[in-house]
């Protein structure tokens, strides 16, 4: 059998439309043609799927448009994965505890209409390429600016607000809008959450770096969240607009895992789980192309898919009783 039936387009498309199994011999079961299992699992450990892959996808519209950087990382849950190369303990900021599985770091372009386009990704596993989270936020930094990115400001939460990330940041000449802790130190040694915040912001001195604006939000369940920005002169209303579009990367996070199968592969190595999240990426994309053109979210997609099954099923179960 030859390995090269398996395709980017036939994997991506089976990402796609399944909801229920991902395996490979799964999609050996419902291909279009023949095709082994076995051929589809050495395809996808020899296959050379790339992040600039998603790139390439999305530059145009990265290019073209006004919008933000959002960067945030989520965790691929592996809890009962035991050889898998790249499964590291981790912390899930969706389980809120140490967990085992994969740190998958996204880059998120958001543009004025409030549109998304994953724009890269890294892995992060140190054993690797001996990398830091933070590491790996500046590479992709560098590398977007390199391609001709200019985006309104860099939008992250405060894992990435470190003083190094931030100054890499304006050393790029951009602008950036981060979460802080409230025990961070500005000033003389106070803490942020001991001050008072008016709605239009407050001048600090963030120590180590320099004069910033932080702004204060308070949410209905009670949560207070600071933001940081070196942003000359900002607007709260403009600062809450680039906050709130922050959380569309938790959104493309949770499409990408219950859509798009990001977490299913079974693969051991690190080449085919590094192929299989580069190609749910590249699922995701497709998925988000028919929801523009049509307007049917990621989930009515799939209930497309296979609800005539099931009522042919339903039909023929009620006929037999």
């Amino acid at each position: 059998m030859s390995r090269s039936l398996c395709s980017k387009d036939l994997y991506c498309t089976f990402l796609r439309v399944t909801s229920q199994r991902y395996s490979a011999l799964s999609l050996s079961e419902v291909a279009p043609y023949e095709l082994s299992h076995d051929s589809i699992s050495r395809w996808l450990e020899e296959a050379k799927c790339q992040p600039k892959d998603i790139w390439n996808k999305a530059k145009n519209h990265v290019l073209e448009s006004k919008g933000i950087i959002v960067a945030d990382e989520t965790v691929l849950n592996k809890g009962r994965s035991q050889k898998v190369e790249l499964v590291r303990w981790q912390y899930s900021g969706t389980e809120h505890d140490i967990v085992k599985g994969i740190g998958m770091l996204n880059f998120l372009w958001v543009d004025e209409n409030a549109n998304v386009c994953p724009m890269d990704v890294r892995i992060w596993e140190p054993k690797e390429d001996g990398k830091t989270k933070n590491d790996q936020f500046r590479e992709l930094l560098k590398l977007s600016r390199g391609r001709g990115v200019k985006p309104m400001a860099v939008v992250a939460d405060s894992w990435y607000s470190s003083l190094d990330n931030c100054k890499y940041i304006r050393d790029l000449g951009w602008n950036w809008v981060m979460g802080l802790r409230k025990n961070r130190v500005i000033n003389k040694g106070e803490r942020l959450e001991k001050l008072i915040i008016p709605e239009e912001g407050l001048g600090v001195h963030l120590r180590g770096y320099g004069f910033i604006t932080v702004f204060r939000f308070a949410a209905k369940n009670g949560r207070t969240d600071y933001y940081g920005t070196n942003i000359k002169d900002p607007v709260r209303v403009d600062i809450l607009s680039f906050v709130r579009k922050r959380w569309e990367i938790e959104v493309f996070h949770r499409e990408l895992k219950q859509t798009c199968g990001l977490e299913h592969c079974q693969s051991r190595t690190s080449r085919a789980q590094r192929n299989h999240i580069v190609l749910s990426v590249l699922s995701w994309i497709k998925s988000d192309d028919v929801r523009r053109t049509v307007d049917f979210s990621f989930y009515q997609q799939q209930w497309n898919t296979i609800k005539n099954a099931i009522a042919q099923q339903m039909k023929y179960e009620l006929a037999a009783t």
